[in-house]
């Protein structure tokens, strides 16, 4: 047979007490300090532009293109049905391939955002 009666939407709060407590927190509002994430003050705008202008670093491009990497030997395995070994050697000239490239990719993307800046500036 059907529920006749309508379900609650949310869960009673009481304890075995009998006291009910209220949601979310009942202390003291945290400080910006205490609260840690973003910086106060600054808009998303703001930090966007702050991570845009900072250079590029050979770490970076190594993690990018590390993941590239694994990645294109799951394809490999997947969809081009070769043996783990070859997908690896594969994945290993893929990295090997990636990391100059993307760095001076990012360089040259970095470099111009800067000129592009200076002119705009002046």
């Amino acid at each position: 047979m059907a529920q006749t009666r309508r379900r609650r939407n949310t869960k009673h709060r009481g304890n075995a007490a009998g006291i009910v407590e209220t949601r979310g927190r009942t202390g003291r509002k945290l400080t910006a300090q205490e609260r840690g994430g973003k910086p106060a003050g600054k808009t998303a705008a703001q930090r966007r532009q702050q991570r845009l202008d900072r250079p590029p670093t050979w770490k970076g491009a190594a993690q990018r293109a590390f993941f590239a990497a694994i990645f294109f030997v799951g394809i490999v395995i997947l969809f081009l049905k070769e043996s783990i070994g070859v997908a690896v050697a594969w994945g290993a000239f893929v990295l090997i391939f990636y990391i100059p490239m993307g760095y001076y990719l990012d360089l040259m993307i970095y470099r111009r955002r800067q000129a592009k800046k200076a002119a705009k500036g002046s």
